[in-house]
This record gives C-alpha cells, sequence and structure tokens, in this order.
C-alpha cells in the first residue's frame, strides 16, 4: 500500500537552465524517483535534449526563446528573466494541467530559488511549492538578511569585518562581489533578492549543503526560515552508491572527452596531478590566464586543464607545444571522474559551490581563485573554516600572480601542511557520505519531504 502511495506522489522539478543549476535540481529528482516517487524535470526547450537521467521524466516548458535560450537576449539578463516569468508561468501551468488527466496528476512543485514565480504558480494550482537553493547555507544567510533589511548595502569600510549570526567574520575580500558593488550587477543583485520574496509561502525550503559541513551558519539561517539541508547533490557512485549506476548528472551542455582525460591520467603516479578548471561560465582576465599558465610551467606539476574553447586564445603563444611533456588542455572532460581519480591530487577551481561540494565530496584538496559572486565566501570557508586548501593573495589589480600562485600550489602538494589539508579533505569526504546516506542528516531530511507527500495521497 505504502509502495502504491508513493507512486502516485508526483513530484514536478524546475531548474533554472544553467548547468550549474540543473545538476543538483536533476540529482534531487533521481533522489526522490529512488524512494519512488515520480520524478518530472520541467526545463526550457532549449535544454530539455541535453538532459538524459533514468526514471526522470522530461518535459519542456518556454522561456519566450526557445531556439537558443539566454543567448538569444544578447546576455540581457532582465529580459530573460522577465520573458521567462510570463512564458514559463503560462507553459508551466498548461504541463500541470495536462498532468490532471493522468494516474499521477503534479503534487509538488520543487523549483529552484530564482524562479519565486513558480510558487505563485503552484498555489494557483492547489498544489505544494517547495523553494530549492543552489548556493550555501552562508550565502542563502547573506542575501536573505539583505532582503530583510537586517543588513545595508553598501557595506562600508568602517563596518568590516562584517560580522553576521552564525558566520565567520567577513573582510572585504570575502563579501559576494553583488555586496560589494550592488550597482555593478543590478539585474542579478535583483534576482538574488528576489529568492526571499515570498519564501513565506513555501511549504519546504532545501539548501544543497549538509548539517555537518555548515553547522554553524544553519543555526543562523534557521532563524531566518525553516531550512532543511539535503545535499550534497552528487551522483550516488561517489556517495552513498544506492542509486544504482548513478555515475553523472545526466546533463551536459558540453560533450566531455572523457577518453582522453582518463587515458592520460592512467599513466600519472597517485596524487600527482594538479586538475584546473573554472566551470562553465567563468572568464578569466588574459593576464590571469598567463599567470596561471606560467605557474604551472614553473612549478614543474603535471597537470590537466580544462579551457573553454573561447578561452584558449588567452594562452601564451606556443605555450601547448612547451608544456606537452607535463600538461593535457582540453576544452570540456567528466569533472567527476577526475576528482575521483586516484591520479588527481588537487584541484584548481573558481570555488562555484557545485564545484567545491565535488570536492568535498571527493576528498580533493584545492587552490581557490574566485573571480565573483558568491565563488568569494566559499573560497574563504575552503581555505580558513574547512581548511582543504589555500586561497592565494591578489595584488592591486586583483590578480593573482605567477609567484604566489607556484606557492599555493607547493603548499597543497607538498609536505606537513600538505598532509593536514588532505586529512581534512578526507573528513569531510566521509562527513559527506554519511548525510547522504541512509539514515544521515540530509537523507532524513528528504525522507520527511517523501513520506508528508505520500500521506497526503
Amino acid at each position: 500500500m505504502a509502495e502504491q502511495r508513493q507512486n502516485n506522489v508526483h513530484v514536478l522539478v524546475l531548474p533554472y537552465p544553467a548547468q550549474g543549476h540543473i545538476n543538483p535540481l536533476l540529482q534531487f529528482a533521481k533522489r526522490l524517483a529512488s524512494k519512488g516517487v515520480k520524478a518530472t524535470v520541467a526545463t526550457t526547450h532549449y535544454t530539455a535534449n541535453s538532459i538524459n537521467a533514468p526514471n526522470i521524466t522530461i518535459e519542456a516548458i518556454s522561456d519566450g526563446f526557445d531556439q537558443a535560450g539566454f543567448a538569444q537576449t544578447n546576455n540581457n539578463m532582465q529580459l530573460f528573466l522577465a520573458s521567462f516569468r510570463t512564458n514559463g508561468s503560462r507553459t508551466l501551468s498548461l504541463l500541470i494541467k495536462k498532468h490532471q488527466q493522468t494516474p499521477s496528476p503534479v503534487t509538488c512543485i520543487v523549483y529552484d530559488s530564482f524562479f519565486p514565480w513558480a510558487l505563485d504558480v503552484a498555489k494557483q494550482n492547489g498544489l505544494y511549492g517547495a523553494a530549492f537553493f543552489t548556493n550555501s547555507a552562508a550565502v542563502c544567510n547573506i542575501f536573505c538578511r539583505i532582503h530583510h533589511g537586517f543588513l545595508q548595502l553598501p557595506v562600508k569600510t568602517e563596518d568590516l569585518p562584517l560580522r553576521l549570526p552564525g558566520l565567520p567574520p567577513l573582510d572585504s575580500r570575502s563579501l559576494p562581489s553583488f555586496v560589494k558593488f550592488p550597482e555593478s550587477y543590478p539585474a542579478y543583485m535583483a534576482m538574488k533578492l528576489s529568492q526571499f520574496s515570498n519564501l513565506n509561502n513555501a511549504d519546504w525550503i532545501f539548501v544543497n549543503t549538509f548539517q555537518a559541513l555548515e553547522s554553524e551558519v544553519v543555526k543562523g539561517l534557521t532563524e531566518l526560515f525553516p531550512a532543511k539541508m539535503i545535499g550534497p547533490m552528487v551522483p550516488s557512485s561517489y556517495l552513498d552508491g544506492r542509486i544504482k549506476g548513478d555515475k553523472g548528472y545526466g546533463a551536459s551542455l558540453w560533450k566531455p572527452l572523457a577518453e582522453e582525460c582518463s587515458n592520460w591520467l592512467e599513466a600519472k603516479a597517485p596524487q600527482s596531478v594538479v586538475y584546473i578548471s573554472f566551470g562553465s561560465m567563468v572568464s578569466l582576465t588574459a593576464e590571469q590566464v598567463e599567470e596561471v599558465a606560467w605557474g604551472l610551467k614553473e612549478s614543474g606539476v603535471s597537470f590537466l586543464w580544462v579551457l573553454r574553447e573561447s578561452e584558449h586564445g588567452k594562452l601564451p603563444l606556443g605555450y601547448r607545444e612547451l608544456v606537452k611533456d607535463k600538461g593535457l588542455i582540453v576544452t570540456w572532460c567528466n569533472q567527476l571522474e577526475l576528482l575521483a581519480h586516484q591520479a588527481t591530487g588537487c584541484f584548481v577551481t573558481h570555488c562555484g559551490w557545485n564545484s567545491t561540494l565535488e570536492s568535498l565530496s571527493l576528498g580533493v584538496p584545492v587552490v581557490c581563485l574566485p573571480q565573483w559572486a558568491d565563488q568569494l565566501p566559499d573560497a574563504k570557508f575552503l581555505d580558513e573554516i574547512w581548511d582543504v586548501g589555500v586561497w592565494p593573495k591578489e595584488d592591486e589589480k586583483g590578480i593573482v600572480r605567477k609567484q604566489e600562485f607556484v606557492k599555493s600550489l607547493k603548499v597543497v602538494m607538498e609536505g606537513e601542511r600538505s598532509r593536514e589539508i588532505r586529512r581534512n579533505a578526507h573528513k569531510w569526504k566521509k562527513l559527506a557520505r554519511e548525510a547522504v546516506a541512509e539514515g544521515g542528516s540530509s537523507d532524513n531530511h528528504i525522507n520527511q519531504f517523501v513520506n508528508h507527500l505520500m500521506n497526503l495521497i
């Protein structure tokens, strides 16, 4: 009887259509499906074909730019969000009504917190609504306090370091760039704050983190709203192994070069390779790319660098040939497989939240090169709070110079400090697995959600 009730529970999952948002929400859908819930991912026409996950139904809705998505707007975030709200609300409602005629009508919408209008659609259709935050509890804490007026912008120099409940003191360097320069990113800032506009109407609020990782932060956050930590949303094969064959997210807007990367890694000694990737959106300046390139050359380490094709022109002339005995430079690779490989000893990262959770879940030490937004507080936590890596100092131009970069690589890859960092990385890997394993804190929160929906049927 319980199993039958579960099968009648139908959760519609709505991610923001970018890789760093699709991945965790799709993973959440897979967790729900593994517990007997029918899970449907609703995404844009442009991204729908890039998603393929067992036991998950994919449905397309419209953002108003069905041919090429955000690219059609000439990077106009305000236009994109307004269009998505109008067209997304309409087509999401149509999708809900379509499923009302089936044996499994939609019970609840789990929506990316960037889309607060989805909660309105849920309520208009008599459904439950659950917000899903794809960033850390610390970042939720900061922006929620700004939304409620508890923190005034811009933050004045004399008010630094910033002290908020549950958070370590934040100096200017570790504040999100939207907080430091709110006038520079008005559309993004508005989007970050809109996440909290109707949050008090949500039936559940999920954050992609885990209790042990941000325990003090969570205490401060739950003063603001009843958040449930359900992360890390990383494929099960790298954590608890309870979802059979779950080795990847099942969504890629780029084609991985898995074979080339894995063959190259196989020839390397354990923990000897530095893996470098700055994610799907971050674009380093040509000056910073050069400093990283020459730092890798000078350090003498073996390295695998994932660099988007559009960024290759920033490499020094003749660089590939110069480093061919030590380095492999590719346009894309399967990051999880790379981090899990025994040859990987260090991850040079932009500190996006998904990359942060992946490095922690797989126990890989980091060198932090954050560029903007939430990456800055993520870097502080990786360096100072979780103690799994190093955040090298920038110069007055905001560039991490070659010598500083080389020094950081040596700290992570060599000596006593390196051993301490690796011990800490291993500790967080163990705690991440415990959180999602049966009876773990995150697993319990997901079970509470599923059981509540089950008992409504």
